[in-house]
């Protein structure tokens, strides 16, 4: 790569840079296995030379996670994986004070977005990193030249892997990529108690409201929508579930919550959230039942869960009342309040997951880096599992940076868990 390739950007204003060299230090704080696991890459360095394209969240987190590669040896470069995420100012400080080339601008339209992953890709990744699989698929769609150079990726979030899986099953996916997110050090953790808190935190930022005592509508009870519910419970709110799959609806009646069609818990909730990773999840026939001032937002990743053309058809006026609250008048004169233009509200109105499981995420994104790199090509095109011992080492880190320790089995025990001869 020249000199020039290496060091070309777009980021808002490298101005910011100290203040976001400040945000990303207060995230490091609460990140001490990333800080463990960059220890070791930085003695080892296996990832020297290695080129990496990815596409993450550009927030103090992810910046530590890029600062553990580099010290590994890689070759990084960033771009955004959604228009409103990106922490201007830590984009600026890892362009400025770290020599790490960032693609990304909060607010960017969807041509700068799409650009700015054509500029990531430009760097001939030998590894990608993803979150929503959007630099991926433009990979396999865009710029199938460059496919034949990729050993391997890893892929973030629910809504990616299912994307992947998808490619996966169609037979066009050319190379292994690992599922970080299925990892238990990921959803048990990042999914539930990271969605939970910073979706919260999105909502109450962009409103100011007060929860308790309103009908929260919860679209989805996956770990995302688990982590929500658990959330605005516990702030007083009285939540109600909507699914489409029995277990999960059934595992939502047996915590306490009320369970209902999305129809009907449309007519009474004050608040709805989505997280589904599926399409108009909250439609026209929605909007048509909903009460006045009902408050709409999602946290899945993509702005495609609720139906927004349906409500923009629906209006008969629209203004935006606070940042990131847009109030659409209907014709009968109900107001129905959109946030952060229906994109994921934990970045659009606040700062994403708490450092501390982001921490487990990105040390999981770190090692199967590098498991990649060991495999050497090896493995076959699919969306493969993170490995277990990966996954149960990111757990004794994290629990060891707690001071907490725990029991071992002894080999008496272990050998009867592995035995079929002794019964009852």
């Amino acid at each position: 790569m020249t000199q020039e390739t290496r060091l070309s950007y777009d980021v808002k204003e490298l101005s910011l840079a100290p203040q976001g060299q400040l945000r990303m230090e207060w995230a490091s704080r609460e990140m001490p296995v990333l800080g463990l696991i960059g220890e070791r890459l930085d003695r080892a360095r296996p990832l020297r030379g290695v080129r990496i394209s990815a596409c993450l969240h550009i927030t103090a987190e992810t910046a530590n996670l890029a600062l553990a590669l580099q010290r590994g040896g890689a070759d990084l470069v960033l771009c955004a994986s959604n228009p409103l995420s990106t922490q201007d100012d830590v984009a600026a400080a890892l362009v400025s004070q770290h020599g790490i080339p960032v693609f990304a601008i909060k607010g960017e339209d969807h041509e700068t977005y799409y650009r700015h992953i054509h500029s990531a890709l430009d760097h001939h990744p030998q590894l990608t990193m993803d979150d929503g699989a959007d630099l991926v698929s433009t990979l396999h769609k865009e710029r199938t030249e460059l496919l034949n150079g990729v050993l391997g990726g890893t892929e973030e979030t629910t809504t990616g892997v299912m994307r992947l899986r998808s490619l996966a099953r169609e037979g066009k996916l050319r190379y292994p990529i690992i599922a970080v997110n299925d990892a238990r050090t990921k959803h048990f953790f990042d999914n539930r108690y990271g969605t939970g808190q910073s979706t919260i935190d999105g909502i109450t930022r962009a409103t100011n409201i007060l929860w308790a005592g309103k009908r929260v509508v919860v679209c989805g009870y996956g770990q995302c929508g688990r982590g929500v519910a658990m959330r605005a419970r516990g702030l007083g709110a009285r939540v109600i579930v909507a699914e489409v799959e029995p277990i999960p609806a059934l595992e939502a009646v047996m915590e306490g919550y009320e369970v209902m069609p999305l129809l009907e818990a449309a007519t009474v909730g004050d608040i709805f959230i989505t997280l589904t990773g599926n399409i108009n999840v909250i439609n026209g026939a929605h909007f048509q039942v909903m009460k006045d001032g009902a408050i709409l937002a999602n946290s899945g990743h993509f702005n495609v869960e609720i139906d927004i053309p349906a409500l923009e058809a629906m209006a008969a006026s629209k203004r935006r009342v606070r940042p990131l609250v847009d109030e659409y008048t209907l014709a009968d004169g109900r107001r129905l309040y959109l946030l952060g233009e229906g994109r994921l509200i934990n970045l659009a109105a606040a700062e994403g997951h708490p450092a501390s499981v982001m921490d487990m995420s990105f040390a999981n994104q770190a090692l199967c880096l590098e498991y990649l790199v060991k495999a050497g090509g090896g493995l076959k095109p699919d969306v493969i599992p993170v490995p277990e011992e990966i996954d149960k080492e990111v757990g004794r880190l994290k629990l060891r940076s707690m001071g907490i320790s725990i029991d071992s089995l002894t080999p008496e025990q272990a050998a009867y868990l592995g035995s079929w001869e002794l019964g009852t």
